[in-house]
């Protein structure tokens, strides 16, 4: 499950914004809102989840519509057509993070162009309160706050200087040891890693309707 410092922010955040716009009222999401760890796991159990596969094991990750939904729409439905698949992690930093997500790592040949490529369109940032801590999933982003497209990172360790510069968007509640082997893999200037690490991205439990809701 999330870790409980994530869960605690998430609560404050969504109870704040919502408390604000008066809309904070009975049912299961009022236990939520009124921060009560226990329903906002609930709530975790029923948001989308994605598996990342690689050779070195996989990573489950739960998605979180409620802060960024056109982030969340956007990663499912790529990873619906099989975008990802193929892709590798191109960028790997120890005590950092790990980054993939670029359709131009599917040829070996374009080293050159890594990190630079996207599935056509950006996204407007959805910034939010919370941190980016281990294991946490953000969308990669040029200097332009609204140029996210399909790659995205997982922090291996903390890093606030992130923090409500780029959108998150999930968490890996499940396989970050996976995550830890593949940050640790020799690299090269750029740190790339040496050797090839492809991914495949499958959905599951996915809750959201055509319009992100």
């Amino acid at each position: 499950m999330m870790t409980w410092q994530v869960i605690r922010n998430i609560v404050v955040v969504w109870g704040v914004a919502l408390g604000c716009a008066g809309l904070v009222a009975g049912g299961a999401r009022a236990d939520v809102w009124a921060g009560n760890p226990q329903a906002l796991l609930v709530a975790d159990e029923k948001a989308p989840h994605v598996t990342i596969k690689t050779k070195f094991g996989e990573m489950e990750i739960v998605l979180f519509p409620e802060l960024a939904p056109r982030h969340v729409e956007s990663f499912i439905t790529l990873a619906r057509k099989g975008f990802y698949n193929g892709t590798i992690f191109h960028r790997v930093i120890p005590g950092f993070m790990i980054q993939g997500g670029d359709p131009f790592t599917k040829d070996p040949s374009n080293r050159k162009n890594y990190g630079t490529g996207g599935p056509g369109y950006t996204l407007p940032a959805e910034f939010s309160q919370i941190p980016h801590e281990r294991g946490i999933v953000s969308a990669a982003r040029t200097a332009d706050p609204d140029s996210a497209g399909s790659q995205f990172f997982i922090m291996v360790d903390r890093a606030p200087h992130l923090d409500g510069q780029y959108t998150v968007f999930g968490e890996v509640v499940n396989g970050m040891e996976v995550a830890d082997t593949i940050v640790q893999q020799r690299r090269g200037s750029k740190d790339n890693p040496l050797e090839r690490i492809e991914i495949t991205v499958e959905v599951h439990d996915e809750r959201m309707t055509d319009n992100g809701s």
